[in-house]
């Protein structure tokens, strides 16, 4: 239900961290510093596969200004992770890959410490090495985890020898479709690592205090899976660690799993001094947690007038050394690969497999770019094919209010028509007349708002403003201003009444996280439900003083009227100081939709939240004489249920284009016998300002259920439809269609000529 009075809801006002972080005075991770600070490195392996043979520090560790040396040596034994636990803090006997950790130091300053990692001796024998994941599932393949099987995973979790993780989602019979097709059509794509590209490297100080309690200051994008990490790797329960979130420069998903915060604890607490660690960006690519790289086939059965009858699909994702995001990733891929479609007959699998390389984790929509890459470029395939619009192609095939979804869930609030019309006629989509070396594509795809629950308090002080405390963090995102936006029309304020607290674990409610497109959406809801909570309280007591009916009580302009009283916010919170002031709360959880299990087989993942459904098109020229991609248009049409800030919004589509575009046309982690050839930001391509044209940014509001006044999750889904609609529009002007991503001048230039 919209907000009534909209006064502050679905305006365009500045965000509440505007000022300070365009003056400067925003205090993000890397600027933390504690008195007798030390600083941290990690000694990181030069081979993608060995036997660790030896590790000496004692040149290190008698080095002056050297505080702390550490090993696996000198850790607990113990293996953490997200879905499966196959981490160590160091390598033990066995190296995984390039930049897999052996040793850290603390040392009085930063060249010290990197003197000290020269001075560390290292013997490895060379093991042989798995670099291609296809490779990894091929029968008698080395182990890259010998001792999988004593691995702790969650349950719904399948694994088998190289497989970190398999999940399907079936339903009709594919094969006697495919038999009685029209056409079938069969297709491989592949996709390449990518890094999530945020300005502010992952940083981390730790200090212990007296009483063993240890608090790290981290800019990791969930404060409270940090605390349960570093629990588990220090075998502490949570209640001895504490989580402090300064500023963030960017996460994007690359900081959802613990990065360097585990080397600053252990590090501080072997020197009894606080140790503050920095990733180099050498360190960001060649160890960080980038978007897996994927293989996806295809294989599509149509009628003659274009309509699917069957698809089977096979997604494989890279996920390097250990896990990380894999399975959760490649599963998701499944219900991506289907896409906004009907598809009566369906057989999806994907593996998250182990490779010798950087472990994998999340990036923004972690598997959407891929899996929509190969659907939205196979529909532009058959649609050629068969004489078809690309655009009438789509429309003959989405999926409608109250059809069934690939898990057999009832799909509600559809909007992918309007979304696919809208961005077609904002391109003039019909006047596309030849002309040599231009074309338009188009793409279209859906995603979820991820549940989890959200917990907020709310104070009112005594000037009649409120504190809002959540766990939720900011990333950059404006996300929390929305939630204060909803708060403020809630009670009647001004956005600028409203004061968001730091997120410290100690004092602040549980959040599932700023992941998932979930924090405006979750957290909003959360405001809802503790600003009814404070109303209740309010007018509870004005009735007993005023003795008016609590139910003919409103708040409007920061007051209560109650009859023909006006009384303040601010006097009521004064007159119960006394009491202790007023402090409410709420909470909110999402739960997902009804689904048919036997559709699903280890899915972590099975039916998506309140999914929201989009639309993108761009207008491309390609020189034939270079293979130089120039974007001349690019539009979004993009279901957002309800704008909460119009502004953050579209500042969320055009960063998310923006960096799928970079994963379109440059990005790639560049590997060559195990070894990153492009680790630093000079050769890996990330689009600038003057690479990126205009974003038009087309709102579309088709309200959700479930969502703060009707609103959807809008984070993630603009990075999903640019390599695909890239590639179709490339397609439109050239007649080549790329099928491997980075859609790179090269490979223009290659296959024009004809040459693989």
């Amino acid at each position: 239900m919209r907000p009534n009075q909209n006064t502050v809801a679905g305006r365009r006002l500045p965000r509440l961290d505007g000022a300070a972080k365009a003056t400067g005075r925003y205090v993000y991770g890397t600027d933390v510093t504690l008195p007798g600070t030390l600083y941290g490195k990690v000694l990181r392996s030069d081979m993608p596969h060995a036997r660790l043979k030896r590790l000496d520090v004692s040149a290190a560790r008698a080095m002056r200004g050297v505080r702390a040396v550490i090993t696996s040596a000198n850790v607990p034994q113990v293996r953490y992770g997200n879905a499966v636990k196959d981490q160590t803090v160091f390598a033990t006997d066995t190296v995984r890959f390039v930049g897999h950790p052996l040793a850290a130091v603390a040392a009085d300053t930063l060249e010290i410490a990197e003197q000290a990692l020269s001075a560390i001796v290292v013997e490895l024998e060379p093991l042989p090495p798995l670099f291609d994941p296809e490779a990894a599932l091929a029968p008698g393949a080395p182990l890259l985890h010998p001792d999988w099987q004593d691995y702790v995973a969650l349950p719904v979790i399948a694994r088998e020898g190289n497989v970190a993780g398999r999940s399907r989602m079936r339903h009709g019979d594919v094969e006697a479709a495919f038999a009685q097709a029209h056409r079938v059509y069969e297709h491989r794509f592949t996709t390449a690592l990518q890094h999530a590209g945020y300005t502010e490297p992952r940083a981390a100080s730790a200090a212990w205090d007296s009483t063993g309690v240890l608090t790290v200051w981290s800019n990791g994008q969930l404060p409270f899976e940090v605390q349960a990490t570093l629990a588990d790797i220090l075998e502490l329960p949570v209640s001895r660690i504490r989580v402090v979130v300064p500023g963030i420069g960017g996460g994007f998903g690359g900081k959802l799993r613990i990065g360097v915060e585990h080397f600053a604890a252990l590090l501080a607490r072997q020197s009894g001094r606080p140790v503050k660690m920095i990733t180099t960006s050498e360190e960001e690519l060649i160890a960080a947690h980038p978007r897996q790289a994927a293989i996806i086939t295809l294989k599509t059965a149509v009628s003659a007038d274009g309509r699917i009858l069957a698809r089977q699909g096979r997604v494989v994702v890279d996920c390097g050394a250990c896990s990380g995001s894999g399975p959760g990733t490649g599963a998701v891929a499944l219900q991506c690969l289907v896409g906004p479609y009907r598809t009566p007959n369906l057989l999806m699998e994907s593996l998250a497999v182990y490779t010798n390389k950087v472990p994998s984790g999340s990036f923004r929509a972690p598997s959407g770019p891929m899996a929509n890459f190969a659907v939205e470029s196979q529909m532009d395939i058959i649609a050629k094919d068969l004489g078809i619009d690309p655009l009438e192609i789509r429309l003959r095939n989405i999926v409608r209010e109250g059809d069934l979804g690939p898990a057999g869930e009832v799909l509600k609030d559809v909007s992918i028509e309007e979304c696919l019309r809208r961005a077609a006629d904002a391109i003039s989509w019909h006047d596309r007349a030849a002309e040599p070396g231009r074309g338009k594509g188009i793409a279209c795809s859906w995603w979820m708002t991820t549940g989890g629950s959200s917990a907020v308090f709310i104070k009112l002080n005594g000037d009649g403003t409120v504190a809002l405390t959540s766990g939720a963090v900011e990333l950059g995102t404006g996300a929390l201003t929305g939630a204060a936006q909803i708060l403020a029309e809630e009670l009647s304020l001004d956005l600028e009444d409203v004061r968001v607290a730091a997120v410290d674990t100690l004092h602040v409610p549980y959040d599932y996280g700023a992941q998932g497109s979930r924090t405006a959406f979750s957290v909003g809801n959360a405001c809802r439900a503790a600003a009814a909570d404070l109303r209740q309280q309010l007018f509870a007591l004005v009735a007993a003083q005023h003795g008016v009916p609590a139910e003919e009580m409103m708040l409007r302009d920061k007051c209560v009227v109650a009859g023909d009283k006006r009384i303040p916010l601010a006097e009521i919170a004064r007159q119960q100081y006394t009491g202790g002031g007023l402090v409410a709360r709420g909470t909110a959880l999402n739960p997902p939709p009804a689904y048919d299990p036997a559709r699903v087989e280890n899915h972590p993942l099975p039916v998506w939240n309140t999914p929201s459904f989009h639309a993108h098109a761009a207008d491309v020229s390609v020189d034939t004489e270079t293979g130089e991609v120039t974007i001349n248009r690019y539009v979004v049409a993009q279901d957002v249920g309800y704008a909460i800030n119009p502004t953050y919004i579209e500042g969320q589509i055009e960063g998310g284009v923006s960096q799928g575009l970079g994963q379109a046309l440059s990005e790639e982690i560049v590997y060559q016998d195990g070894r990153v050839l492009n680790a630093n930001l000079t050769d890996y391509k990330m689009p600038t300002s003057l690479d990126v044209p205009p974003i038009e940014s087309i709102l579309v509001e088709c309200p959700s259920a479930a969502g703060p006044y009707g609103a959807k999750g809008v984070g993630e889904p603009p990075c999903i439809e640019p390599p695909a609609t890239i590639a179709n529009a490339v397609a439109a002007a050239t007649g080549l269609w790329i099928t491997s991503l980075p859609i790179t001048a090269e490979k223009i230039l290659l296959g024009l000529k004809g040459e693989p």
